[in-house]
């Protein structure tokens, strides 16, 4: 099968580029693939991180074709000429915000009158940060579309309310691999400079009010002192008012704080030198820090956020702290340490994950459900 991958790739930087790496990478296995992507993903005023773009030591180059300009309509017909020229039987997109809903929709209209299959992976698609035109955006990329691959339960209820009779297959995020092996626990204290003997807490990736940090903020302030707190990753937004419930801890200097974005080869580091992952997230679909934990043995505690609670519970990969809120989240973290036992279990659980959460099952779905529409 001929299929042609129209999303986000390196140089654009971020989980869904690394997303789309590892499925045009499996997918090749078996199938001749194209990448395309954005010449522009959205103008700089609106992009509220630091860069849109990997450094040229991190862009690993998949030989993605450069064509479509979201703020420029005479690149969407361009890109959709291009893409058909090449004759896919299958055109694969990633889906996160209505921003990309003119621009996609366009494309993928004019692959479907061609004659080749589309099929969407959404992320979210109601937003985790809404506006007035969110939802009539999407409706037009919706029916835009053949079918739909979700990763969650939550999607897929909202994938139901907008399109009801949209054709659909719910399959779990696969486990990232790409960051490498684990690394000595000693030896990722010394290169982070934190004390070691400590009990280590991991709040990791983009910092948006809807992850929930300062949450996580307030329920390591009453936690003991053999506790220690590492934030990374790189603010959407002001991060001033962390800061300001940071420098009213009586831990703060317990505190690690990297805001800027972390680039791949530095993944191991965090990753290895704690304990456990805590995403107090108050809204999620489906997460991608949830795979990272997983690829390096790491256990999380997360909350009830779109069904994110019951996903990590019901396959024992962590605890549940249910709801969004400080005292809970202190509690559960209290609970993991104090008990070996739950350790053993979710270390358990995340070996079996990774053989069920294998890029391999992903895109061997998502093809077998294209060729039944």
């Amino acid at each position: 099968m001929k299929i042609a991958l129209l999303s986000t790739f390196p140089p654009f930087r971020g989980g869904i580029a690394q997303f789309n790496v590892s499925l045009m990478e499996e997918l090749g296995k078996v199938h001749t693939v194209r990448a395309f992507t954005f010449k522009r993903q959205y103008p700089g005023i609106l992009f509220p991180g630091k860069s849109q773009y990997l450094s040229p030591d991190d862009a690993k180059d998949v030989g993605a074709e450069r064509l479509l300009d979201t703020i420029n309509p005479f690149t969407w017909c361009k890109t959709a000429r291009k893409i058909r020229e090449w004759k896919p039987d299958l055109l694969v997109m990633k889906y996160w915000m209505p921003w990309f809903a003119p621009s996609l929709g366009k494309v993928a209209r004019k692959l479907r009158r061609s004659g080749t299959k589309v099929v969407v992976i959404p992320d979210n698609v109601i937003p985790h940060e809404r506006h007035l035109v969110d939802i009539p955006l999407t409706k037009y990329f919706l029916r835009s579309c053949d079918g739909f691959v979700t990763m969650s339960d939550s999607v897929t209820e909202d994938l139901k309310k907008l399109l009801p009779d949209a054709k659909w297959i719910c399959r779990p995020h696969p486990l990232y691999s790409h960051f490498g092996e684990k690394k000595e626990r000693a030896e990722a204290e010394c290169h982070l400079g934190l004390a070691p003997g400590r009990k280590n807490i991991l709040f990791f990736g983009l910092i948006r009010e809807y992850k929930g940090l300062d949450i996580l903020l307030e329920a390591f302030r009453t936690l003991p002192e053999d506790y220690q707190l590492i934030v990374a990753g790189e603010p959407y937004g002001s991060f001033a008012p962390y800061q300001a419930i940071i420098d009213s801890l009586p831990g703060k200097d317990r505190i690690h704080i990297e805001t800027r974005y972390i680039p791949d080869s530095e993944v191991p580091w965090y990753f290895s030198a704690a304990d456990l992952t805590v995403l107090p997230y108050r809204t999620a679909t489906q997460s991608g820090i949830s795979a990272i934990s997983c690829h390096f043995d790491l256990p999380m505690v997360v909350t009830d956020a779109g069904g994110l609670g019951d996903t990590v519970s019901d396959r024992g990969t962590g605890l549940n702290a249910g709801e969004a809120e400080c005292e809970a989240i202190r509690s559960a973290i209290l609970r993991y340490f104090a008990d070996p036992s739950i350790r053993e279990g979710c270390l358990k659980a995340i070996r079996a994950e990774k053989e069920r959460l294998s890029w391999s099952n992903f895109a061997s779905s998502l093809v077998q459900f294209a060729e039944t529409l």
